[in-house]
């Protein structure tokens, strides 16, 4: 750690006046290992012949706010042969419905793969890519309706039971702490939400599935035959941004204005498409007998009431997911492979506040040739880890006082979203 003393920076904050924090500048050698010890860089092999693998990290630098980000790089054993699955899942509100869904959801996958796979005739028989993108998007929607489904069927009858049930009762159901307190965390898990963009991979490496819910990005980059690279964003962003996802929701529910107000769901929630968010899919009834009696309970329902009076046809936040396919080629020039980059909205944040005018094509570009450098003479795979090498590149890679600044600024609120990256060489 270099023995300068804290220097003052000016922070800029949306809509608000900027504010003096001070910062630690340190040495190059403290740079990169502030960098490794906050941004906890993992790698996972998945077929050392081919060259497969995944590196990843996870990244909050403010210490009073663990990041609510998650990632999964495993392989899944499918009727005896071997899938890869990575994803990236960015919680909101609370850590509870994104740890849930990193960690079960591959389990729903699988089972949904074996189900399916274990019919064929003989392990050899051609996959239809159509029927893998089916297989996902069943899976996925499938482990988001059981958040809420869990819930009301701890109540004989569902939902249209609760009208005649008391809030003790109510209570006493989903506040079991003095049973197992399984009936608690499975309301729980309706309170929160979390994006989701997961790449399922064939065990003979020929085929990639990308399914996305959410504003995360997914960005496949291949080696074009000059020695450069091609780029290609895989994925949509589902916020109101998008004004495709706008369109549909407005479509879905019409004469509802409110429906969409102010580029977010209902005025209140950004993703338009996600896992969980119990409130925006369920009738009004679910959210104030149920989860209004959850422990602690909610002590200002205000906020809630305002986007609740605007929820009349449920749901308004999907959970199909968008599930794109691409084929992958066995070859590379110069021995360089084609990799795939998964990243919550964090990272594309970090680069909109280098250039605010960059575009996805662009940003899909600079992100290319920050992992591409990494291969050496003669397209050697990299030791290093891609994912980090991202990040750093992302938070000011060779700029000591910029990356010093990102790293130890002295605030008790986060300064930057969280950000996870996933980089998988296929």
């Amino acid at each position: 750690m270099s023995d300068d003393q804290p220097l003052i920076v000016h922070v800029e904050r949306p809509d608000e006046a900027p504010i003096r924090c001070t910062f630690e500048p340190l040495a190059p050698a403290d740079v990169d290992a502030r960098l490794r010890k906050l941004a906890c860089p993992e790698s996972a092999v998945f077929d050392v012949r081919r060259g497969a693998r995944a590196d990843a990290v996870s990244f909050q630098p403010c210490p009073a706010h663990p990041s609510q980000d998650r990632h999964v790089m495993r392989e899944l054993v499918v009727c005896g042969q071997v899938w890869t699955f990575t994803g990236v899942f960015d919680g909101h509100l609370g850590d509870a419905t994104v740890e849930h869904t990193a960690y079960h959801l591959p389990i729903i996958v699988a089972e949904h793969l074996e189900k399916h796979l274990s019919r064929r005739l003989s392990p050899s028989t051609v996959l239809d890519p159509e029927v893998v993108r089916q297989i996902l998007t069943i899976a996925v929607t499938s482990f988001d309706e059981a958040i809420a489904g869990d819930v009301l069927d701890l109540f004989p009858g569902g939902l249209d039971t609760i009208a005649s049930r008391s809030d003790d009762e109510i209570r006493r159901v989903i506040n079991d702490f003095d049973g197992t307190g399984e009936n608690y965390k499975k309301a729980r898990l309706c309170l929160y939400g979390t994006t989701a963009l997961v790449a399922l991979v064939d065990p003979a490496h020929e085929n990639m599935w990308v399914a996305g819910l959410g504003d995360c990005e997914a960005v496949l980059v291949a080696p074009a035959s000059n020695g450069s690279w091609t780029c290609e964003p895989v994925t949509n962003l589902h916020n109101g941004q998008n004004p495709s996802e706008v369109a549909r929701v407005r479509r879905e529910h019409p004469n509802e204005p409110e429906a969409v107000l102010h580029e977010r769901v209902l005025g209140t929630i950004a993703p338009f498409r996600c896992i969980g968010d119990t409130p925006f899919k369920m009738p009004v009834e679910f959210t104030r007998r149920i989860l209004y009696n959850l422990y602690p309970g909610v002590s200002d329902p205000t906020p809630w009431e305002i986007f609740l009076s605007r929820n009349r046809t449920p749901p308004y936040i999907s959970s199909v997911p968008e599930v794109v396919h691409r084929r992958l080629a066995h070859t590379a020039p110069g021995n360089r492979r084609p990799f795939l980059i998964l990243a919550t909205d964090g990272l594309a944040e970090l680069y909109a506040d280098m250039d605010e005018d960059m575009t996805r094509a662009d940003l899909a570009a600079r992100w290319a040739a920050s992992v591409g450098t990494a291969w050496g003479v003669g397209g050697q795979m990299p030791q290093e880890n891609l994912a980090l090498r991202l990040l750093r590149d992302a938070l000011g890679g060779d700029d000591t006082v910029q990356m010093s600044q990102m790293l130890t600024l002295d605030m008790s609120d986060p300064w930057m979203d969280d950000t996870t990256i996933v980089v998988q060489v296929l």
